[in-house]
């Protein structure tokens, strides 16, 4: 426990290993959200090229303004 202690008080520079865990976390957050959002912005891409490929008389149905 006390080496705990000591490590969380140390002021010294970063390591490349503590370097390396912190882009794993982001990187595998960066994962994840793109997984669980994938599917949303998917859809949002696909209404919005049926919004711009629609006739105009269709638009107004088809289009949520």
């Amino acid at each position: 426990m006390t080496n705990f202690i000591k490590m969380i008080k140390d002021e010294t520079g970063g390591s490349a290993a503590e370097y390396a865990l912190i882009l794993a976390i982001i990187g595998a957050t960066v994962a994840i959200a793109s997984i669980l959002l994938g599917n949303a912005i998917g859809n949002a891409m696909n209404d919005a090229t049926n919004c711009l490929e629609a006739s105009k008389a269709d638009r107004a149905s088809t289009c949520d303004y």
